[in-house]
């Protein structure tokens, strides 16, 4: 199959932001949640992608305030024992994102695939 016959994507990207144009969440934030949930702890989560510490809770800072609402239940105690819980808040937010964006990707697809179908190779994800 030559490159011109390949399937084409589409592609979408929505996020959250504040009414300064501030991103509250999107898909780096939701990585950096599920990374907390998965490992724990914000260092944790940080190593594991590769980025570093201050530039993690500097997200998750921007975010709460911003929301005005609190998304970690911060344990202290370092390697004795601290760690991070994500709050029900940041569990339904990161669940509801997920969903919207699959809606969002879904509407996208099914568009352009019947605008563009007949004349460009749209593939649908699935």
């Amino acid at each position: 199959m030559t490159k011109k016959n390949r399937p084409l994507q589409t592609r979408s990207k929505i996020w959250i932001e504040d009414t300064e144009g501030n991103v509250v969440f999107g898909a780096g934030r939701l990585k950096i949640f599920k990374a907390i949930k998965q490992h724990g702890s914000i260092n944790s989560a940080a190593k594991s992608l590769q980025m570093g510490y201050r530039a993690v809770w500097a997200r998750i800072t921007a975010t709460e305030q911003r929301l005005g609402k609190k998304l970690l239940i911060k344990r202290s105690g370092g390697a004795a024992g601290g760690g991070s819980q994500l709050t029900e808040l940041a569990e339904t937010l990161m669940t509801q994102y997920e969903s919207v964006q699959k809606c969002v990707e879904n509407i996208t697809d099914e568009h352009f695939k019947n605008a563009l179908g007949e004349h460009l190779p749209i593939n649908n994800k699935g």
